[in-house]
């Protein structure tokens, strides 16, 4: 895989090139450190809310038929997504087309025109995602994690927002917020694929000198405290109750993240994991139950997520964690880590086989300010993960006063701090 090139505008905006002359697609994405964590309590959903109002229409193409059906007519694929520290648009597109996607997907970046109709009528689209969100519990739980763990602040707060901000943003906090945020030095505009090439450079360049420059808004640091396990148990009359399980754990900057990440693919990261062959195979009390390592810019999360029988719930949140204790207590075998490396490194490698998510994949290391790394200098760091480096950080980790569950079930007036304590 060829190594990527950056290159830095004039006005401060970076450009990534990653070609791969054999691929047969090319993707634009555009991404910008706004998100939510990047929100006031008054104008939280407004990054998500302003990610969709950008396929709305510009001075160019002024209705979203006008984008859309252009883009359809490229035979691209796009879309544009928000998360708590950074928002992405993006086109995919045969080779022959990329220059058509980047003119497409720079116009909504830079130029749009946040009509009164549509905000009102996507205020409606946006508050019926959120009904859809809370229509998901296997969704759902995981924002009541970030809320159990982080509070109230930026980094507990929904993603989407609540439906009473929604209803009352108006064009001037878009267009307010835009400009704190949409500007050159924080944007990162990465072309990966069949034609990344240097003319598509000249016309980013071209396209974005333009994008007006200011002080960027800052985020507020994510408060860490807690001395206890702490819950939060929201009733729903459900099939299947949904649980998070986890700690507080680094930011992304941390080189124990390696270990963090290996750990968690011995934990739950598949069929062979532990909390696979025990909650499912052994308790037959779940489909589906995964481990992750979340980091983020000033915060991170260690966490299993599962859907359970209600009746099992206290045996599973046992068994689980009996296995977090005992990652941590005991060394893992020579085999189960080589194993858990090749399972890391093998589905990261397969999942950047198309040029869309190959781009995200260096867009996202630019935008936390990290150095580029190739996935094949991932590979390395993974496999130079020792067993004493994860027994070492899950001791750090893994302890009762940074324990938080949220769980989504039929239970009124059910707590499972008893559990918690241990």
């Amino acid at each position: 895989m060829t190594k990527p090139q950056k290159f830095k505008l004039k006005n401060g905006l970076r450009v990534i090139l990653v070609p791969e002359p054999q691929n047969l697609t090319t993707t634009v994405m555009v991404s910008v450190e706004a998100g939510s964590e990047y929100e006031t309590k008054n104008i939280n959903g407004l990054s998500h809310f302003l990610e969709h109002m950008c396929f709305k229409g510009t001075h160019k193409r002024p209705t979203a038929m006008d984008i859309a059906s252009e883009l359809d007519g490229l035979g691209a694929q796009y879309n544009a997504f928000t998360s708590q520290e950074f928002t992405s648009y993006y086109a995919k597109a045969k080779n022959e087309n990329a220059g058509e996607i980047l003119d497409v997907v720079a116009d909504m970046y830079l130029d749009p025109t946040f009509e009164h109709g549509e905000i009102e009528k996507e205020r409606g689209v946006i508050i019926q995602e959120l009904n859809m969100y809370e229509d998901t519990p296997m969704r759902k739980v995981a924002d009541l994690f970030m809320d159990v763990v982080y509070g109230d602040q930026p980094a507990g707060w929904d993603i989407g927002g609540s439906k009473d901000v929604i209803r009352k943003l108006t064009r001037d906090d878009f267009v307010k917020y835009r400009s704190k945020h949409y500007l050159p030095q924080s944007t990162v505009v990465t072309i990966s694929g069949g034609r990344a090439t240097k003319e598509l450079l000249q016309k980013a360049e071209g396209y974005f000198k333009e994008l007006p420059s200011g002080k960027k808004g800052t985020k507020p640091k994510t408060k860490e405290s807690q001395k206890k396990p702490a819950e939060l148990v929201s009733f729903k009359d459900v099939d299947q109750s949904h649980l998070v399980l986890g700690f507080r754990a680094f930011d992304v900057y941390d080189e124990r993240k390696y270990a963090l990440q290996v750990a968690a693919d011995i934990l739950g990261g598949g069929m062979s994991s532990r909390l696979f062959q025990k909650v499912r195979e052994e308790l037959g009390a779940a489909y589906y139950v995964r481990a992750d390592a979340d980091l983020y810019l000033d915060h991170g999360l260690f966490a299993m997520a599962a859907g359970v029988e209600h009746e099992k719930i206290d045996m599973v949140l046992k068994a689980t964690l009996k296995e977090f204790d005992r990652l941590k207590e005991e060394k893992v075998g020579i085999q189960e880590l080589k194993r858990a490396k090749e399972h890391l490194i093998g589905n990261l490698f397969m999942s950047l086989e198309g040029s869309d998510e190959l781009g995200s994949f260096y867009a996202a290391q630019e935008i936390f300010g990290l150095k580029l790394s190739t996935p094949q200098e991932f590979a390395k760091k993974i496999d130079r993960v020792t067993i004493d480096q994860i027994q070492s950080v899950l001791r750090q980790i893994v302890k009762r006063n940074r324990l938080n569950l949220a769980v989504i079930g039929p239970f009124k007036k059910r707590s499972f701090l008893d559990i918690l304590k241990g």
